[in-house]
C-alpha cells in the first residue's frame, strides 16, 4: 500500500495534463474560429458594399449613362444600358458590369465579356 499515493500522484497527473490540453485544444479552437468569424463578417460587409454600390451608381452626379437608360440584371452581369434611349436616340448597347474594390470578374461574368467583345450577339424575336 505504499506505492498507492504515488500511483495516485501520477493518475493525478495524467489527469490534470489531460484536462490542461483539453483546455489549450479549446482556447486554439477558439480563436480559430474566431479568425474565420471575423474573416466571413469582412467578406460579407464587402458583398453588402458592392450590392448598394450596384444600385446607388446610375444616380451618381459623374456616371456616364442615365439612369433611366438602364435595366438591372443581376445575374451574369448588372446592367444593360440602352445608351440613349430615354432621350429618343439609342447610341449604343452596353453589357455592364460593377465592380468595388479589389473584386474581378468571376468565371462566368469573363465568358459574357468574351462573348460580347467577340461579336456574336444576336437580335431575337419570340411570338406566341
Amino acid at each position: 500500500m505504499q506505492h498507492l499515493p504515488s500511483y495516485l500522484a501520477v493518475a493525478a497527473a495524467v489527469l490534470l495534463a489531460a484536462l490542461l490540453g483539453f483546455l489549450i485544444g479549446r482556447l486554439a479552437r477558439h480563436r480559430h474560429i474566431s479568425a474565420e468569424r471575423k474573416d466571413a463578417i469582412k467578406r460579407s460587409g464587402a458583398v453588402i458594399l458592392g450590392a448598394v454600390y450596384e444600385k446607388v451608381l446610375p444616380f451618381l452626379p459623374d456616371f456616364p449613362y442615365a439612369p433611366k437608360d438602364m435595366v438591372f440584371i443581376g445575374k451574369g452581369f448588372d446592367y444593360l444600358v440602352l445608351d440613349g434611349l430615354s432621350e429618343g436616340t439609342l447610341r449604343k448597347i452596353v453589357f455592364l458590369e460593377v465592380k468595388s474594390g479589389g473584386s474581378r470578374l468571376n468565371a462566368n461574368e469573363k465568358m459574357i465579356s468574351a462573348v460580347v467583345q467577340d461579336g456574336p450577339i444576336e437580335w431575337e424575336e419570340y411570338r406566341i
